[in-house]
């Protein structure tokens, strides 16, 4: 599973500006006003040797009270969670009473700690760390976020003794399928619906982040790997229990899968955290099926609402198919499992270059891309670059200028063409070097003396 890394210390240290340059995002809101970031942000790590989960939280503060308070539960909250945690201090301000609190809360934690000084461009690493090692966290590590300056190294440090983990999309036969959604909205209801209710497949006793339990299941003749973060129990173990989601245990969920299954509850709205995780499983290009759990207990006059909310809020992923279904009595269940396979299968699927490019072809002739500075785009062939997303490699001239519009154009083609269900469509483009284009010659300039000599004749 991925590690997951927690950015704490106190306000304005510069968590946030951090958070971002190690997910590539601008998810994280920044400005020099201590105490913005509030709720714990979520995102994947991409610097470094492997991929992780960054968490940012806000600022530490000792006595706290009103929002404050919240922020340091939010906070406590986030160091459970971690494998790692990256203390950041203001190499400008030295060491002050706050980064003292800070370090004795995060020793109590016995989680391993990186100290990072923050904001250390143009000091020398070595007068700044001088005060810091009274911490007792070893050598200080000087870096800045704001210019990316010492991040790389930082998380090499931070990620040392994890190993790269398993791809999901491995040919092993078995559909890696993460059923995630808010508290209480029937996950396990379901989990237990697909397993079988008399199968007890894992004790209430709590285990460490990185832990997660990977159930084998078979069903229709298909045999499926079910990746649970909360605990699978016995029906009558998880009745009237409101379970606890742990988001860094979803996203790492998420990056195991094949499938995800987003469960919501149809008596509630499709609330931020849902959209936001939504869009983690996006961005890690899985595959994407909605339940709707709980539609048996739904009037039929609220349907049709509950329809048109659902279009309107989940918009950015309009090729996830939505089932509607009571994970309580089953029905829908097996229509979903029907569509978890299809969806694998296309997120699975081999493309041959041939068939790639005269779909690209195809394409090209009902849809010309648009013309850039009066000369038209030129798309050549394609062919696949990987599976679980799909990814299509499609060589041209001007590839750098394609409108996302046109994009779009040529994902939804060729999902229609290879009946892609349920999965994202990554395009990607690459500019060939034009065989034809000879440097141009530039002519030897006469002698200096031989040029005033025809002057002088003239």
């Amino acid at each position: 599973m991925l590690p997951v890394v927690a950015l704490v210390g106190r306000p304005n240290v510069g968590k946030s500006t951090l958070f971002n340059v190690l997910t590539g995002t601008r998810d994280a809101i920044v400005a020099d006003v201590p105490g913005l970031t509030r709720d714990r942000q979520y995102g994947y790590g991409r610097v470094g040797p492997l991929p992780c989960v960054v968490i940012d939280t806000g600022g530490l503060v000792e006595n706290p009270s009103g929002i404050e308070a919240q922020m340091r539960a939010q906070t406590e909250r986030a160091v459970a969670e971690a494998d790692r945690i990256v203390f950041l201090a203001d190499a400008r301000a030295g060491l002050t009473p706050q980064d003292q609190f800070v370090a004795r809360e995060l020793r109590r934690s016995g989680k391993p700690v990186t100290l990072v000084l923050n904001k250390a461009e143009g000091l020398d690493a070595d007068v700044v760390a001088v005060d810091f090692h009274a911490l007792g966290f070893g050598a200080p590590l000087a870096i800045s976020a704001s210019h990316g300056q010492g991040c790389e190294d930082l998380m090499e440090h931070v990620l040392a003794g994890f190993e790269p983990g398993a791809q999901a999309d491995d040919d092993s036969g078995a559909i890696r399928i993460a059923v995630i959604g808010r508290p209480n909205v029937g996950k396990s209801t379901l989990v237990n619906r697909l397993l079988g209710e008399e199968r007890v497949i894992a004790s209430a006793e709590p285990g460490t982040t990185r832990d997660s339990i990977l159930v084998p299941f078979e069903r229709d003749g298909r045999s499926f790997l079910l990746i649970d973060t909360a605990g699978v129990r016995r029906r009558a173990r998880v009745e009237g229990v409101v379970e606890r989601a742990s988001v860094a245990k979803t996203l790492q969920a998420i990056d195991e899968a094949h499938v995800v299954i987003l469960v919501l509850d149809a008596h509630d709205t499709v609330a931020e955290q849902d959209a936001s995780v939504l869009g983690l499983a996006l961005e890690r290009g899985r595959a994407l099926i909605i339940a709707v759990n709980k539609w048996d207990g739904i009037p039929q006059e609220q349907r049709e609402e509950i329809h048109r909310q659902l279009a309107l809020r989940l918009d950015f992923v309009p090729f996830a198919p939505l089932h509607f279904i009571s994970a309580r009595h089953g029905t829908g269940v097996g229509e979903l499992m029907q569509s978890t396979v299809r969806a694998y299968e296309a997120a699975m699927r081999a493309m041959p270059t041939r068939e790639l490019t005269r779909t690209l072809e195809h394409a090209l002739t009902v849809h010309q891309p648009p013309l850039v500075r009066g000369r038209r785009i030129k798309l050549r062939y394609a062919h696949q670059g990987g599976r679980n997303p799909p990814r299509i490699v499609i060589h041209g001239n001007q590839t750098a200028s394609v409108p996302d519009a046109y994009t779009r154009y040529l994902a939804n083609v060729f999902r229609k063409t290879y009946d892609l269900f349920a999965t994202p469509v990554l395009i990607e483009y690459r500019t060939d070097a034009n065989p034809y284009k000879r440097e141009q010659r530039v002519k030897p300039r006469a002698p200096r003396s031989r040029r005033r000599t025809a002057t002088r004749r003239r």
